[in-house]
């Protein structure tokens, strides 16, 4: 392997390795929040504390029209990998060389929303989640 190569290859696992880890202040279980946990994890009846211990702190608390708490949980990740590539040659007197580069960019978003009761027990609960 040349020089070049192990050095990309150290980059993309570094991009790979930071892409997979949290960020911002929000302090979510052990667990990667996925449409899965919320499938898996939530159900009718559940109570406030039983809905933060599966997915943490939510990121906006509000109430709606009759003062029922409603949680909204708004999470976006975004991941860019760049490579590039180059090769040089050279003839006697002449030269040449050549460069290419390409940016792959992915975004992730989800959102979920759950509704309370009057005893703060889930009533109902909608998510979205959108990859582009």
């Amino acid at each position: 392997m040349t020089w070049k190569r192990i050095m990309a290859t150290v980059a993309v696992s570094v991009l790979v390795f930071s892409g997979c880890a949290s960020s911002g202040g929000d302090q979510v279980n052990a667990k990667q929040m996925t449409i899965g946990t919320v499938q898996s994890e939530i159900k009718m009846g559940m109570s406030a504390a039983q809905v933060a211990e599966a997915l943490g702190s939510p990121n906006i608390v509000t109430t709606d029209e009759q003062r029922r708490e409603v949680w909204i949980y708004d999470k976006v990740s975004s991941n860019r990998v760049d490579t590039s590539g180059s090769a040089y040659g050279t003839l006697i007197i002449l030269g040449g060389s050549s460069r290419s580069s390409s940016s792959t960019s992915t975004q992730k978003t989800m959102t979920i929303i759950i509704k309370f009761d009057e005893n703060k027990m889930v009533r109902d609960f909608a998510y979205n989640f959108t990859q582009f």
